[in-house]
């Protein structure tokens, strides 16, 4: 679908138009009429860089950021120390911090520096801190303190080229250079690099007693986001070079990834306590209030061109469900934007098809797996069956006698469910035994408004039931919307938030890229071939063309996968060669319990006694309750589907 950028970075969008009218001519043959040009609707991506203008502030940020800047300035007579700015991934710490930089800006003698640890290496990071601090200062500063380093002989071999060069027309980073190389030259220097920052500090600040006319406050970002060696380098800075008078450092990070078990994984209790002396206060950003987020929602919406989609049960959706998140929401409104403008599916659907769909997909994917045909037969109309499943829910939990309108209905949906219909007493049990049958999430999705209200909205859309059968045609693999790499994939090196969504992950199962917000962090692919080689899996299933995008990332990787289509050719293919582990399907031809009625005769027997992963569309109570029993997995996920075989293989597999 072509779109027309313009200068503001936004894409026109056409809708469907409706059928032309006619108008009959003198003649009598008909004649289109010419009809009221629609306006299409203009769609843009919401920017997410953090917010560096007050007046730009949309959750009220601010005054939190003057009340900071305001504490920091008074308390310039206590420093050094150093404040964390303390909150989860996307919850605007980075926003926070660029707004008490600006209120900074306007107060006197106070002067800023911004250090980004994420761009840092463990190698670089001290090195690249202590700089940033030192460009701060005067040129007059930087040579007096190079000259005293000189003077001072502490580096004997390099003295007479100090004096020449304290003498010569360097510029301010020429200086910072060359104090950086005395004091890393060796590790007398090292030791001494704490006083002579300490003088070059005291001398810039200008201190008269025990109060520095000037402060200078050191803004860390990202933290939590580095690696262990990083963050240790970083806060070594910190504690051990930098804590002087006149200097303050706020540092953005979210305290629970650098705890023990975090980011910091099993650190030593000296480096547990050293963190611990790092951080001498902390703010806790809030979450925002349930209007304050419904505010920003509106915004966001208004900016990207949305807001005439989102009802008031819409919002509170993305609201209660985003964890209030402002990224998480900037984020599934690009999602909007990007997948109505780019997926050709939506050309036939209004807007509030797209919206409605991929908020399904975020927010309930196991049940959108099941929506858009997960592998594995017998899923059938998810929705009707949920739907049906409300009425009859609220019928047997009514004290009064069933309506015999409504009787047919009720014993039709139970005998489809394997259940009794002549005895439906205590309806209570009745009940129960029915949610065993039915998908793991019905009996709390069917209490959850938001959920109830979206699905109806879908179904009561023009053509639902077109874009449902779109849906499970152009997912021949859904969409995991977890941002879970394939197994051969390795994210050991960065940091990624779990964020509960995917918004590059489009319906028809396609990742989409963008640069207007942000991509997650690049993946470390390792050598594909190697990290399943001598793994050897079975496949059981009916209908093998289900599997094809999955079984080809598994052979990929270096695993033999082979098929069989019923229970017959998985005894021929067991008596031949034992796998290292079986994936099967569960509901096969006629009957719904014949994966799991196999795999109970192949353990009974001592056939095969390694691992299983049940892969199927449909999760219910009943069937992971069989697969406990079998010593299996059950899942309707891909992407599970794949950590499972991947924890198999090893030379010290274990499972489980």
């Amino acid at each position: 679908m072509a779109t027309t950028p313009t200068g503001s970075g936004r894409a026109d969008l056409p809708l469907p138009a409706p059928p032309a009218a006619t108008t009959p001519t003198p003649s009598g043959s008909p004649a289109p009429s010419t009809p009221a040009p629609t306006p299409p609707t203009r769609f843009a991506l919401l920017n997410d860089e953090p917010v560096t203008d007050s007046a730009a502030d949309l959750l009220g940020t601010g005054r939190a950021a003057r009340q900071l800047a305001g504490l920091l300035v008074a308390s310039r007579a206590s420093t050094p120390f150093t404040l964390a700015v303390d909150a989860g991934w996307g919850m605007g710490k980075s926003t926070l911090m660029r707004l008490v930089d600006a209120e900074l800006a306007q107060a006197p003698e106070v002067h800023t520096v911004w250090f980004n640890a994420w761009t840092s290496t463990a190698t670089d990071a001290l090195e690249g801190l202590i700089k940033s601090v030192l460009m701060r200062f005067d040129r007059r500063v930087l040579r007096r303190g190079l000259q005293r380093l000189s003077e001072r002989r502490a580096l004997l071999r390099a003295a007479r080229a100090l004096t020449t060069l304290a003498a010569g027309p360097l510029g301010v980073a020429g200086l910072v250079d060359e104090l950086w190389k005395s004091l890393s030259v060796d590790s007398q220097a090292r030791n001494e690099m704490r006083g002579a920052i300490g003088d070059l500090v005291q001398e810039w600040s200008q201190t008269d007693g025990l109060r520095p006319r000037r402060l200078l406050v050191v803004f860390i970002d990202d933290l939590d986001r580095c690696e262990e060696e990083v963050v240790l380098k970083v806060c070594e800075a910190v504690k051990v070079s930098l804590d002087v008078p006149g200097l303050a450092f706020v540092i953005g990070c979210d305290r629970s990834a650098l705890a023990p078990n975090g980011l910091l994984r099993d650190p030593s209790p000296a480096a547990s306590a050293f963190m611990e002396k790092i951080f001498q206060t902390s703010y806790r950003i809030p979450v925002a209030d349930q209007q304050g987020v419904r505010e920003y929602i509106g915004r966001c919406a208004r900016s990207a061109g949305i807001d005439h989609i989102l009802d008031e049960r819409l919002t509170t959706l993305l609201a209660e469900r985003s964890a209030r998140n402002p990224r998480r929401i900037k984020r599934l409104v690009n999602g909007f934007v990007l997948e109505a403008t780019l997926n050709p599916m939506w050309d036939d659907f209004p807007p509030e098809a797209v919206v409605r769909t991929l908020l399904l997909q975020y927010f309930y994917p196991d049940f959108y797996r099941m929506v858009a045909g997960a592998p594995g037969a017998g899923t059938g109309d998810v929705i009707a069956e949920f739907r049906t499943y409300r009425q009859v829910r609220r019928l047997l939990r009514t004290p009064d006698p069933l309506p015999a309108a409504e009787l047919p209905a009720v014993t039709r949906f139970l005998r489809e469910h394997d259940l009794p219909e002549q005895d439906m007493e205590p309806r209570e049990q009745t009940l129960s035994r029915l949610e065993r049958q039915l998908p793991s999430g019905f009996p709390e999705m069917v209490t959850d408004q938001e959920f109830t209200s979206l699905l109806d909205g879908l179904v009561a859309l023009d053509r639902s039931a077109e874009l449902l059968r779109r849906l499970r045609e152009g997912a021949e693999l859904p969409a995991d919307v977890q941002p879970e790499p394939a197994p051969y994939v390795s994210t050991a090196a960065s940091h990624v938030p779990s964020s509960g969504f995917d918004p590059y992950v489009s319906t028809a199962g396609s990742r989409v890229s963008s640069s207007g917000y942000g991509a997650p962090p690049a993946a470390r692919t390792e050598a594909p071939g190697a990290l399943l080689r001598g793994v050897n899996i079975l496949w059981v299933d009916d209908c093998p063309s289900n599997n094809v995008p999955l079984a080809g990332r598994l052979r990929a990787a270096g695993a033999v996968v082979r098929n069989a289509e019923d229970s017959e050719a998985a005894d021929a293919a067991l008596a031949v060669e034992p796998p290292t582990l079986i994936v099967s399907d569960i509901d096969r031809g006629s009957n719904p319990r014949e994966g799991l009625e196999h795999i109970g005769r192949v353990r009974r027997e001592g056939r095969y006694t390694g691992p299983v992963i049940f892969y199927t569309g449909r999760v219910t109570p009943e069937r992971r309750s069989v697969a406990d029993e079998l010593q299996a997995h059950l899942t309707n996920s891909a992407a599970e589907v794949e950590r499972l075989v991947l924890r198999h293989a090893g030379p010290d597999p274990r499972f489980g």
